[in-house]
């Protein structure tokens, strides 16, 4: 039985798994205590508690437990780590590499480092959204401490070729800091072989709870240190004080060890769902993939509706179906999605944009009815846009 609107917006947030707020739930009420609370059964029953979390998160990564830092979320983790390495290398240098197409928790972060004095280079990408691995190279410089590139865009969901940067960034001596929060959890995500430095990730963006995040940070090969943004009181090794969200954190690390358990199966489900999908849609003239046609995430398609505007189909698809133009970041702005013009696609292109982000509980009945919905809805624009009509 279909429920309205049918959610296709997975790239914005995730419903937190049952079997994840099944696990968090006591931790509200029956063990409640406060984790750095050494000296009581209460503090200590809500230490091992995330302890064991820590793990499950860590082991998702390939990552070790004690590289593993709790934030609010992924924005305080792409914070963290940018602020927390230009001011900890700043004796070493002041450069650091992006792209144009990250998130906003890392462009607006990287805005402000250039107000006090870091030197920011921003990488373009091709039209798939990829960037050129030589022009990372030439832009290397002897005060670069740090590269930031995101492992899945998302708005488009196209892959960065995440381990070849990461041996640039090794090979040159550079940190490497990548932001995950859409990979994690949906297509393997291994720092190690990926030689990453440290790497942002989220709960809500994997079926767990909002309002919990990662940051990991490597302890070995490099040994990265950073400055903390939060001071007061010590907890995380003085990496991020304040107190530990004890019920968010056992649901992000109940979500972890789901997502390990589940993935292989939820890729090869949502992958056949997203292409059944994009190929139905693809089948209406004047209409175009946006992204990558092979690298990219399992559950993500981008499609634009030539001739018609983003705004203006989102009243009529959001009746039925709950989808959006990109980021949920930028969803208010009426300009074009500044992740398409990065890819150079023209203003009417990047204006005509519908992002499709399938999840864990997409079914294919709800895949066939957005199929005909969206169809439907849009000929029907169609047949009252004046510059379709002018054009056929």
């Amino acid at each position: 039985m279909l429920h309205f609107p049918i959610y296709l917006d997975n790239c914005a947030t995730t419903a937190c798994d049952a079997r994840a707020v099944d696990a968090l739930l006591p931790y509200f009420t029956q063990y409640f205590g406060n984790p750095s609370s050494r000296n009581h059964a209460q503090g200590w029953e809500a230490a091992v508690a995330v302890e064991e979390a820590q793990q499950r998160v860590a082991g998702l990564i390939n990552a070790a437990a004690g590289e593993v830092y709790f934030t609010s979320g992924a924005t305080e983790s792409c914070n963290l780590a940018l602020r927390g390495i230009c001011s900890m290398y700043a004796g070493k240098g002041d450069h650091i590499i992006t792209t144009r197409v990250e998130h906003k928790a890392v462009l607006d972060t990287c805005k402000a480092l250039e107000k006090q004095g870091t030197g920011v280079t921003y990488l373009d990408v091709d039209a798939e959204g990829q960037i050129d691995l030589d022009e990372l190279s030439a832009s290397l410089r002897a005060n670069t401490i740090l590269i930031a590139v995101q492992w899945a865009n998302n708005e488009t969901g196209a892959l960065m070729p995440i381990e070849a940067i990461g041996t640039i960034a090794h090979e040159n001596n550079i940190l490497f800091f990548c932001d995950a929060t859409q990979a994690v959890g949906k297509i393997p995500v291994d720092v190690k072989k990926a030689k990453l430095s440290l790497m942002a990730f989220s709960s809500h963006k994997l079926y767990g709870p909002k309002g919990v995040g990662a940051l990991y940070i490597s302890r070995k090969d490099p040994r990265v240190k950073i400055t903390p943004q939060i001071t007061g009181g010590g907890q995380q090794k003085n990496i991020r004080s304040g107190t530990l969200n004890v019920p968010g954190i056992v649901g992000f690390g109940k979500a972890c060890a789901l997502s390990g358990e589940e993935m292989d199966a939820d890729w090869h489900r949502l992958s056949a769902l997203r292409n059944k999908l994009e190929q139905a849609l693809l089948s209406l003239p004047e209409t175009f993939v946006n992204g990558h046609p092979t690298q990219r995430l399992p559950h993500v398609t981008n499609l634009s509706f030539g001739y018609l505007n983003s705004n203006e189909m989102l009243s009529v698809l959001n009746k039925d179906i709950a989808v959006s133009s990109g980021s949920a970041c930028t969803s208010g702005s009426l300009d074009p999605s500044y992740v398409l013009k990065a890819m150079r696609q023209p203003d009417d292109r990047a204006k005509a944009a519908i992002r499709f982000s399938l999840g864990r509980f997409t079914t294919e009945e709800e895949i066939d009815y957005t199929i005909a919905f969206v169809c439907r809805a849009i000929a029907e624009l169609r047949k009252n846009s004046p510059a379709w009509q002018l054009r056929h």
